[in-house]
């Protein structure tokens, strides 16, 4: 095969660069020919993923987080040219989702090498000025979007302690966030929601943040979001409760936790941002629906 190789100088600040190039040399030793694109920018780097399209490429590679291969997700949904991710991010949930190692070039190689692949679902975001994104992983909005509002002002520490610690500043100061959800859930019913919540996710994925399991029955190939919302608590249960969080086990027995299986969701909360896959979308209000079927993948399992 022909593939494109993208590349995101600024991931880990370049210290990925060893690794792409590991993978690109192992992708070459199993017989495919491979060209190496870095833009400066998401615009350059999306313009050169499309040239390198437009060329004949048989499939994309990404090193990178979740934020590059997002990218590569805008451009390649609804195509047939599968995607590969070599993990190299801050965050790598995606990847993850496909059995993919932080930093693992050989096996990220491998997976392409071997050939099989699956075609997932992705979400798409409608803004209130009528653009659109999609995403792959996790929606955050209220305080995890407040923990990666932090996250990524800080220089250190590297990989997923960092979330760990913007974390733990934010809920100091954590309290509940006005917010008015809509729902059409996955029998065909509405369901509509108003009042204070300390978060709202809506996740195509299980994990963000470096693997957090918030939605922790979100299944890539069902068709269908999961929502996990957060209802406010006493700063010490919701203190008792973050363990369960990272072990993915909140959506059981705890009532402040409500779930949904859902097909599409508007999120209204005056002020709050919203990211996904990582990355700032703006401001609420947005509409998100899945996107079934959306986009082929490498994968290891």
């Amino acid at each position: 095969m022909d593939v494109a190789l993208l590349t995101n100088p600024a991931a880990r600040s370049g210290a990925h660069t060893g690794v792409a190039m590991r993978a690109a040399e192992r992708l070459r030793e199993g017989g495919h020919r491979v060209t190496v694109v870095s833009g400066g920018s998401a615009a350059e780097s999306s313009s050169l993923l499309r040239t390198a399209l437009d060329v004949g490429a048989d499939a994309v590679v990404v090193a990178g987080g979740d934020g590059t291969v997002s990218l590569a997700l805008q451009i390649l949904a609804g195509g047939d040219v599968p995607l590969g991710i070599v993990p190299t991010g801050t965050g790598n949930d995606f990847a993850t989702a496909l059995g993919l190692r932080d930093l693992d070039a050989d096996a990220a190689a491998d997976a392409v090498i071997g050939g099989r692949t699956r075609t997932i679902d992705l979400a798409r975001v409608t803004r209130a000025d009528g653009s659109t994104l999609l995403y792959g992983t996790v929606l955050a909005s209220g305080f995890d979007s407040k923990v990666n509002d932090r996250a990524n002002r800080m220089r250190r520490p590297r990989g997923h302690r960092r979330y760990d610690i913007a974390l733990l500043i934010e809920f100091l100061t954590l309290r509940g966030i006005p917010f008015d959800v809509e729902l059409d859930l996955a029998d065909g019913t509405t369901e509509r929601l108003a009042g204070d919540l300390v978060m709202a996710t809506v996740g195509n994925g299980r994990t963000y943040g470096g693997g957090i399991p918030i939605c922790p029955d979100a299944d890539l190939e069902d068709g269908l979001l999961d929502v996990t919302l957060v209802r406010p608590a006493g700063r010490l249960r919701l203190l008792r409760l973050l363990p369960r969080v990272y072990r993915g086990t909140h959506t059981t027995t705890v009532p402040e936790v409500s779930t949904y299986r859902i097909r599409a969701a508007r999120l209204v909360s005056p002020g709050t941002t919203a990211y996904a896959d990582g990355e700032p979308l703006g401001p609420l209000p947005v509409s998100v629906e899945v996107v079934p079927r959306a986009v082929r993948v490498f994968t290891v399992r």
